[in-house]
């Protein structure tokens, strides 16, 4: 198993260059409230030389198939070939509330997207009908999407960030790897049997699949006060967009924490995140996340391995103070890995 870095705009190069020094495999860059991925990315590329770089993910309703091809064949070449394109969805609050797009259809949209998406980063003219996606629209006479972009190193692999089983089982079919968030072992185990799926469908063995579930991390000797570290963070996530659509208030609640997340969506939709925080269940982050003394986390990490983890995302909240207090987690997660003996 290798180790990943999930990056904030804040620190952003400083923490891919310690990364890079230690032996993480990939520098990822999420996308939300504070920052988009690409102007990160772009930022690592340029001070680093090793580190694969990824989008964690990229929003599908945010920009159309054409200018994803466009945003990853740059990257890809900037970065000398190190890009991997993650991409998902997001959700009904998102992608209609911030884009406008309508979120119907999901999965179907996706696999038009991604076609697209795979055709351009060819380099060869793209004309495309489907049900979501036309290109050139209307069937005009306009010029065909044509990236000429020049290549660097082999194809970009595609990633898709994925929750339920026809989702899972999609990235399975028609992706290089899975993203997930907020995942126990068990749901690890689980989620890689929905892929496993996918990719008998397309005729694909799961061997050479990255499996990669991005978990939350404190490390130090107090258990409890790391699990208090990470409060704010599952607050933020748990509090985007309406709590009833929530991804990750529905996760808690499959995991046996329904009132108390209802709880933090309640009071972070009135607008009180200290009052989210507290509610957020220990448990819960508990399941979720690496937490508590290396020695505990080298532990949690081999139970992720044996559950078919191939790459380990390491999640550090912006919050969680400055730069190298951040990059002493990174430290610590290395020497965990080192000592779980899953080091790949």
């Amino acid at each position: 198993m290798k180790l990943g870095v999930n990056l904030s705009y804040q620190g952003a190069a400083e923490l891919a260059v310690a990364a890079e020094r230690l032996g993480y495999d990939v520098a990822l860059a999420p996308e939300g409230y504070r920052s988009d991925a690409a102007s990160v990315l772009g930022l690592v590329a340029g001070r680093t030389e090793r580190i694969a770089l990824g989008s964690a993910v990229m929003q599908i309703p945010a920009r159309s198939p054409a200018l994803a091809a466009l945003t990853a064949a740059t990257l890809q070449s900037l970065s000398g070939g190190r890009f991997r394109l993650g991409l998902g969805v997001s959700n009904p609050d998102v992608s209609e509330g911030w884009y406008g797009v309508p979120f119907a259809q999901p999965l179907a949209r996706t696999r038009e997207y991604v076609e697209i998406v795979r055709r351009a980063l060819t380099g060869e003219p793209v004309r495309y009908e489907g049900r979501h996606y036309r290109l050139p629209s209307s069937g005009s006479g306009a010029a065909p999407l044509h990236v000429i972009t020049e290549p660097a190193g082999a194809p970009v692999p595609v990633y898709l960030g994925a929750v339920g089983p026809g989702n899972l089982a999609l990235a399975g079919e028609i992706a290089d790897g899975w993203i997930g968030v907020f995942a126990a072992p068990e749901q690890v185990a689980e989620s890689v049997a929905h892929i496993e799926a996918g990719r008998a469908r397309a005729g694909r063995p799961l061997a050479g699949f990255d499996v990669m579930p991005c978990l939350a991390t404190a490390i130090g000797e107090d258990t409890d006060g790391c699990v208090d570290r990470l409060r704010a963070h599952y607050a933020y996530l748990m509090g985007i967009g309406a709590p009833e659509r929530n991804f990750y208030i529905a996760l808690a609640t499959r995991l046996g924490f329904g009132a108390q997340a209802a709880e933090v969506g309640r009071l972070a939709a009135e607008g009180d995140r200290a009052g989210a925080a507290a509610a957020v269940p220990a448990g819960f982050v508990e399941l979720t996340a690496l937490t508590g003394p290396v020695d505990r986390v080298a532990e949690r990490m081999r139970q992720y391995a044996e559950a078919g983890v191939t790459t380990l995302g390491i999640m550090i909240s912006s919050m969680a103070g400055s730069t190298e207090e951040r990059i002493s987690v990174l430290e610590g997660a290395m020497a965990a890995l080192d000592r779980s003996g899953v080091r790949g």
